[in-house]
């Protein structure tokens, strides 16, 4: 989801999948996953252009801002290391139609949430659904289309369909947001979600496979993450509580990977450089990308005093680039290997935050859009090769546990980012002095990811697939 969702490829053993049965239809099922992969992509961003509006009404300060969107993030990210072996336990197609019920059940709670506890709660159910529907999603694409030349031409749409609700998610949220009201960005989420409950109707049965969960991992996982986000946001004793859980959590997770025989996360795969750099490089990404729309947000509604429709159009720039940075980071990965994308994105992100230090009270707005376009560039060229050298440093039939990993890794960034940087510019010395702190923050991980691409070895050439 934006240039912070890597592909989540299956194991390899899931691209032996029979031939669909006579009567269903592979293209129905291309357009359900799609979809469904659209809608949780696009809500993970349509909210941030609505939060001065929720705000206004139902109260809460920052840190309740902050949590609106981070509920969604943490959740869907915590789980999203288990969600793919829960889809092979209980079949794909029954997986997806499941998590899209919940998720369409879950927006309609959001829309009618009469204060901001309800609110939350909701977003944490969107989160856990969304966790689901996106490994089942390509799992039903892989499913539908068994000849591999099609199945990588159903998957590229695949993923163009995460690309394109990047891009329209801020501008969908403004627009909604002014000739509708912030509830709508929910309630949108109900005929989509009908839609691709219809359209599953014609998708396969999918094949029962045994998958083995990690459930002690994952439930200290999920307890770890969302203790550190409270000590982040909170304030007094909370944080200091939280911490210590965060802490305690993590140490247990920590003692329970290193014993179970199917961990969650093996911590073998933190002995290989090239991971730990792609997992650091793509975490700098989502915390400069989602970091930067969420401060911006705020930034063109509560210091320009632009309306939610501008806020939301100011960020297409930026965004419409990224399905295009995409595909050249593809080509120049294909040619001088991942490496070299990763490294020039990278820098390339780097002059683009230190660009948006000239942002202040008096910047014109249009001027502010066009200084994120940069970040844009340096994030849409390094994502997808960052996510390319990981997938090579590790055997095919552990692709699927890698993307996971580094998928969960960003997504776990992207929400901690919102937490510092809504804790910044909300603190006493004001809005912009803490934009730009946030931004220096952001700078400096990118500046040390960089550096650690740096001492990568130049890689093997090999086509990159475009990533949203």
């Amino acid at each position: 989801m934006s240039p912070n969702t890597a592909l989540q490829a299956p194991p390899a053993d899931r691209l032996l999948t029979p031939k669909p049965p006579r009567g269903s239809s592979p293209a129905l099922t291309l357009a359900a996953s799609l979809l469904g992969f659209a809608l949780i992509t696009l809500d993970a961003s349509v909210v941030n252009v609505a939060l001065p509006a929720i705000g206004s009404d139902l109260g809460g300060g920052m840190s309740g801002l902050q949590w609106v969107v981070d509920a969604y993030t943490l959740a869907f990210a915590a789980l999203m290391l288990s969600t793919g072996a829960f889809a092979d336990r209980i079949g794909s197609a029954k997986a997806y139609a499941l998590g899209t019920v919940v998720f369409t059940l879950a927006s309609a709670a959001c829309g009618l949430a009469p204060n901001l506890d309800t609110l939350i709660g909701a977003r944490v159910v969107q989160g856990v659904a969304a966790a689901v529907v996106l490994p089942a999603s390509l799992a039903l694409v892989r499913q539908a289309y068994p000849d591999p030349a099609r199945r990588a031409r159903a998957v590229a749409l695949w993923a163009a369909g995460g690309s394109a609700a990047v891009a329209l998610g801020p501008v969908a949220g403004g627009a909604l947001t002014t000739v509708w009201d912030w509830r709508g960005i929910f309630f949108i989420n109900l005929p989509l979600g009908l839609a691709a409950l219809a359209l599953t109707a014609r998708a396969p049965r999918s094949e029962r496979r045994p998958a083995p969960l990690d459930l002690p991992g994952q439930l200290a996982a999920a307890v770890a993450l969302a203790a550190l986000a409270f000590a982040v946001i909170e304030q007094g004793t909370v944080r200091i509580v939280a911490g210590a859980l965060a802490l305690a959590a993590g140490v247990v997770f920590w003692l329970i990977e290193r014993r179970v025989a199917h961990p969650v996360v093996p911590l073998g795969l933190f002995r290989d450089r090239t991971v730990v750099v792609a997992i650091g490089a793509g975490s700098a990404a989502s915390v400069a990308f989602y970091g930067v729309i969420f401060a911006f947000s705020l930034y063109f509604q509560r210091v320009r005093g632009e309306s939610a429709l501008t806020a939301g159009l100011m960020f297409l720039p930026m965004t419409a680039l990224i399905p295009v940075v995409n595909v050249l980071s593809g080509k120049l990965s294909n040619r001088y290997g991942p490496r070299v994308p990763m490294l020039s994105g990278q820098l390339l992100a780097v002059a683009g935050l230190l660009v948006l230090l000239l942002a202040d009270e008096h910047t014109p707005t249009l001027l502010a859009a066009f200084l994120m376009v940069p970040l844009a560039l340096g994030c849409g060229i390094s994502v997808p090769a960052l996510t390319a050298a990981m997938m090579e440093a590790l055997p095919q039939e552990r692709a699927g546990l890698a993307a996971g990993v580094l998928n969960a890794a960003r997504q776990v960034a992207g929400a901690l980012s919102i937490a510092v940087f809504g804790a910044l510019v909300a603190g006493d010395g004001g809005f912009v002095p803490g934009l730009r702190t946030s931004l220096l923050v952001a700078a400096g991980l990118f500046a040390l990811s960089a550096a650690g691409t740096m001492r990568l070895r130049t890689a093997e050439r090999f086509p990159t697939p475009p990533l949203p």
